[in-house]
């Protein structure tokens, strides 16, 4: 095998930039996503490689998406987070609670 190199992934719809790390393995390519190590792949080119990581990446991340969202949903529909409303409702009636605009205020000083 040979040195490891790197690779930049941009995600420009999250404005994300991904790390791939890939390395020559015999006649292909080998490679993985440093932030998603369950990312990895083959190639028999380095381009080839570089297409498949950023697919895979891509795929993973919105199984991922999905299984976040049926998880709220299932949480929602048990009960679960009804605590959070409870408490976001408790302070709110408690006046502990700043608008939407005052903290857009705040964050453009």
């Amino acid at each position: 095998m040979t040195k490891i190199q790197t690779a930049a992934i941009y995600d420009a719809e999250d404005e994300i930039t991904y790390t791939a790390r890939i390395q020559r393995n015999g006649t292909g390519w080998m490679g993985w996503i440093e932030e998603h190590p369950k990312v990895k792949c083959e190639g028999e080119t380095k381009a080839a490689l570089l297409e498949t990581l950023e697919t895979t990446l891509y795929e993973t991340l919105e199984a991922d998406w999905e299984a976040w969202d049926k998880e709220i949903e299932e949480d929602m529909k048990a009960g679960r987070l009804d605590w959070l409303i409870e408490k976001a409702q408790a302070n709110f009636e408690a006046g502990r609670y700043t608008s939407i605009d005052a903290l857009q205020k705040f964050l453009e000083e």
